[in-house]
């Protein structure tokens, strides 16, 4: 019989798990890992001098930067010398996982996307740090954010990776704009669209040149399949985190044919009306820097966009920007139907106003992992580096900057308001800002981004595909809607409907 656990149940679950795991680690007398160094905290001896360890990563410049900034000063501390290796986002999954595969083994440490996880846990191309964690009170495990904690970090209830960022996707406004003509935030996607339509060709910046009412990323190969889901997400799912939002957790028939699929295509396309003439060649960088600069007055991003707000160099908008919680909908799918319903208390239980809100963790929050192949030397001065990168003495610092793309995951980081407002956001921006990252997290009926083998595959080649040929008009809404269910089923027929069936239960703890 199918049991579903609570949102507390669950995360406590995977807690347990994890510390069980821990224990499990001590009782058979594994060697105890040395404690990574904390920061300022000199090493006796440097105690990796002349070890030298290989980062991969996307190229940035966020994530990529705030390695490479601390990589000298972590070298002067231990002794140990830190490459860091960047390849564009779209390679990244390959790149790595043809290095293991070949038995290349060049790549020592990996900063990738923890959906990623079961593709390398499963074959056993990653270390499993449980006990090197347990070892290391300068990380402060605890002060990281369950869902973090839980989910980026743990597969198969053991460690294998250290979270360096905080992933889930929120809406961003403008106030001024908002303020000036009586609007509240967008509660639902239709807000979304009617806010957007409102100030589309205006001056938003007062340069004298027309402007967006939304602007989004949507190129192809630049993450804008997760943009999309943000918004599929909400008709999707209502009933809580373990419902699930692709496939049917009894069938593994993907969610794709059906009214509420169809629905949010329409609106993701409906955007466009309101964005640039570029949209579709837009990555996150675009975006970013368009929203900053005054040229648009909504978006849809990361948490990027609180701490760029705020950058001297190139932001317009400081104390002008307000973050929500992902707009949601009055309408879910009846999943035996097919078809769109009303809100209700059966069908949306947790429902604000008469409004079903699905915060979606889009890639889960960038995190490091430790090549299990590696030399023993270069995974200690490895797993030290990762540790000190997320110890609060660094990660408070930089989750509080724009370039670098850490956003808040640590617990400490959600409560302390002077962290933010020393970075130079004003009081009230600051508990705006974390007011809706908390509301997200706090949520139980945020989405868990797909976490099963081929999740790559799944998203960044076969949706991103339909996607990116829906918005040029190649496909109408019914045949992209085809070409997807029919590319998801091939894919999990490939691998085993059974199996993914099985891994995708797993990865939403339904036992």
């Amino acid at each position: 019989m199918t049991r579903k656990l609570s949102r507390r149940q669950f995360l406590g679950t995977m807690l347990v798990a994890g510390g069980s795991a821990l224990l499990a680690a001590c009782r058979r007398g594994e060697a105890t890992p040395t404690p990574a160094p904390s920061a300022g905290t000199p090493a006796a001896g440097k105690q990796f001098e002349g070890v030298e360890v290989n980062v991969i990563t996307f190229t940035g410049p966020q994530i990529a930067e705030p390695l490479q900034r601390r990589a000298p000063e972590f070298q002067k501390l231990t002794g140990a010398k830190i490459n860091v290796i960047t390849v564009p986002f779209a390679d990244l999954y390959q790149k790595i996982l043809t290095d293991f595969t070949t038995g290349t083994n060049s790549y020592h440490v990996i900063v990738f996307a923890p959906q990623w996880m079961a593709d390398y846990v499963e074959p056993g191309y990653l270390e499993d740090l449980t006990p090197r964690i347990e070892a290391d009170p300068a990380l402060q495990w605890d002060d990281i954010a369950p869902f973090f904690r839980n989910f980026s970090a743990t597969y198969g209830g053991r460690i294998y990776t250290i979270p360096l960022d905080g992933d889930f996707q929120m809406v961003y406004y403008r106030t001024d704009l908002l303020e000036a003509e009586g609007l509240k935030p967008p509660e639902t996607w239709e807000d979304y669209l009617a806010i957007a339509q409102k100030f589309h060709g205006k001056d938003l910046n007062g340069d004298g040149v027309p402007d967006f009412g939304s602007g989004i990323a949507k190129r192809r190969g630049a993450q804008s399949y997760w943009m999309f889901w943000s918004i599929a997400a909400s008709f999707l799912q209502s009933q809580g985190t373990q419902q699930g939002a692709f496939f049917d957790v009894d069938t593994m028939e993907p969610l794709t044919m059906n009214e509420a699929f169809e629905r949010a295509l329409e609106i993701y396309k409906e955007t466009g009306k309101y964005g640039p003439p570029d949209e579709l060649n837009w990555d996150v960088g675009d975006s970013r820097a368009a929203f900053v600069t005054g040229r648009c007055a909504l978006t849809l991003d990361w948490g990027d966009i609180g701490t760029l707000a705020i950058d001297p160099e190139q932001s317009k908008v400081k104390d002008k920007v307000g973050a929500v919680i992902l707009p949601g909908t009055k309408e879910v799918l009846d999943r035996k139907a097919g078809k769109l319903v009303a809100c209700d208390q059966n069908t949306c239980p947790h429902a604000i106003n008469g409004v079903n809100h699905a915060p979606y963790a889009a890639f889960g929050g960038w995190s490091g992992a430790i090549n299990k192949n590696a030399p023993a030397k270069v995974k200690d001065a490895g797993y030290a580096f990762l540790s000190y990168m997320s110890q609060p003495a660094q990660s408070n610092v930089d989750v509080t900057i724009g370039k670098t793309g850490f956003n808040p995951y640590r617990i400490s980081q959600f409560e302390n308001i002077d962290l933010w407002v020393k970075a130079g956001m004003s009081e009230a921006a600051a508990k705006n800002y974390l007011g809706a990252i908390k509301a997200s997290l706090n949520s139980p009926n945020m989405v868990l981004d797909l976490r099963i083998p081929g999740a790559q595959r799944y998203q960044g080649v076969v949706l991103d595909t339909v996607l990116s040929r829906y918005l040029a008009g190649e496909l109408t809404t019914k045949q992209a809607m085809e070409e997807l269910t029919k590319g998801w089923n091939e894919i999990t027929d490939e691998l085993g409907r059974e199996k993914q069936k099985q891994a995708y239960r797993a990865s939403l703890s339904i036992r």
